[in-house]
């Protein structure tokens, strides 16, 4: 028994609902991106220093609670543990938002109540006092939307279909486009004119997103919640090492996530600081346009990307799935080495912009490999009975991520870009040699049945 519905291919081969499901993502995306391009510069340019921050509301309580644990921060490192803090959160919510979805609210209406929490919390970064009350927002209503929104992509798809991949893969690719434009504008708009304009058309953008969404929802299927009637749903034997199995899968996928994780943290600050941003006629470009660069790789890449793998299908040759993910860690590794010989040639001077472009092109590569890839693997084997909410759970690796890449971030000082991003560089590798080691006990509870 599948939850796909059946509806009419018009987006490049795939479901009518599709459309709408994406566009409606990258707007999210848009807003989500728009505000995290900011985050780390505004509270480590504004809101964190002296004269800001006695006037956030709860915040002395908050800093004393983290102190306690990390011992007294700087500035950067307080923005940085901060910035894991609010990024693991977010990633953490879409497996209590999935488990909503699926067994009270249906995934329909509990990716609108998302979406309503994330304006509201996007249009209160607009008053600096209300700060964690903005990031509340946004975290429970990205919690109620990420998962929810994902698996409705799944639930357009008979169960062995291939094209669920490549569904997948535009999905990804959409969020890439609203991660693309939103560093472009909210970044700029921060940048050069002023914080809250940043912020503020972040919100503007999470509004578009509810009313393409409204417009497409009759295309959408939203199945039968799961506990209709009072009835409990049990895994089986088989089902419940499926789950581990994944679970496994996903927690390796923390490693290159932490890599990821840091373009949003401390890397913006690296580049202020490290590279030369001065290109021909005295240009200065704005630190925020190097995440849109990251998106505008991946853009660019994905059909490329697509067209590989079919033509290595077509031959008989196209690796398996976990192989895939093995060699995106690979380049995460690879692109944190450039990093770190780019600071190491550039000796006491500014590293060439040369090195950030080219990290950005095989990190792009690297997440193509890997992170719509085990995405689709989740919805694909995932049992029907938690297929939302282990659609969700995939968000666990964020979550170790953005606590990870937080606690890195107060190593930042003390290592020195060099050995910082060297660190980061044995992080991703790390996560290509677990799933080659893992490749087989894994693939046996991933193979159809």
């Amino acid at each position: 028994m599948t939850d796909a519905v059946a509806t009419p291919k018009d987006f490049f081969g795939h479901p009518k609902g599709l459309t709408y499901i994406a566009i409606t993502e990258a707007w999210e995306r848009f807003s989500f991106y728009g505000m995290q391009a900011l985050l780390v510069l505004y509270m480590n340019d504004r809101l964190f220093q002296p004269e800001v921050i006695g006037g956030l509301w709860g915040f002395d309580g908050f800093r004393a609670g983290l102190e306690a644990i990390t011992g007294p921060l700087s500035i950067q490192a307080l923005a940085a543990q901060v910035f894991g803090i609010y990024v693991s959160l977010v990633y953490f919510g879409p497996i209590v938002g999935g488990l909503i979805g699926d067994r009270l609210l249906g995934r329909t209406k509990a990716v609108l109540l998302g979406a309503v929490f994330m304006a509201a919390g996007h249009f209160l970064m607009a008053f600096e006092a209300a700060f964690l009350l903005a990031v509340s927002a946004l975290i429970v209503g990205a919690g109620l939307l990420k998962g929810n929104l994902a698996a409705q992509v799944g639930a357009l798809y008979p169960k062995e279909d291939r094209r669920r991949d490549g569904g997948y893969t535009i999905y990804f690719t959409a969020i890439n486009v609203g991660a693309f434009i939103a560093p472009l504008i909210c970044g700029t708009l921060g940048e050069l004119y002023g914080w809250h304009y940043g912020f503020g058309a972040a919100g503007v953008g999470m509004i578009l997103g509810i009313f393409i969404y409204l417009k497409g929802v009759r295309h959408l299927n939203d199945p039968p919640l799961k506990c209709d009637q009072g009835e409990k749903v049990r895994l089986n034997g088989r089902e419940w090492q499926v789950v581990a199995a994944l679970l496994i899968m996903i927690l390796i996928t923390s490693l290159f996530w932490t890599v990821q994780s840091q373009i949003w943290n401390t890397y913006p600050l690296w580049v202020r600081e490290h590279v030369n941003l001065n290109i021909g006629g005295g240009l200065s470009v704005p630190v925020t346009w190097f995440q849109s660069l990251n998106s505008l790789v991946v853009l660019v890449l994905a059909p490329l990307t697509i067209a590989f793998w079919k033509g290595m299908s077509k031959r008989g040759a196209e690796p398996v799935d976990l192989t895939k993910v093995a060699l995106g860690c690979s380049l995460f590794g690879l692109a944190c080495l450039l990093l770190s010989g780019g600071q190491m040639l550039a000796g006491t001077g500014k590293v060439s912009i040369l090195f950030p472009v080219l990290f950005h092109i095989v990190v792009g590569l690297g997440y193509l490999f890997s992170a719509p890839v085990a995405l689709a693997l989740v919805s694909r084997v995932a049992p029907a009975a938690v297929n939302a909410m282990m659609i969700g759970a995939y968000y666990l690796g964020l979550f170790i991520a953005g606590i990870t890449s937080g606690w890195l971030g107060r190593f930042y000082e003390p290592l020195q870009p060099i050995g910082f991003w060297a660190l980061h560089a044995g992080i991703g590798l790390t996560g290509a040699v677990l799933f080659l080691i893992l490749h087989r006990p894994l693939s046996h509870y991933f193979a159809k049945t």
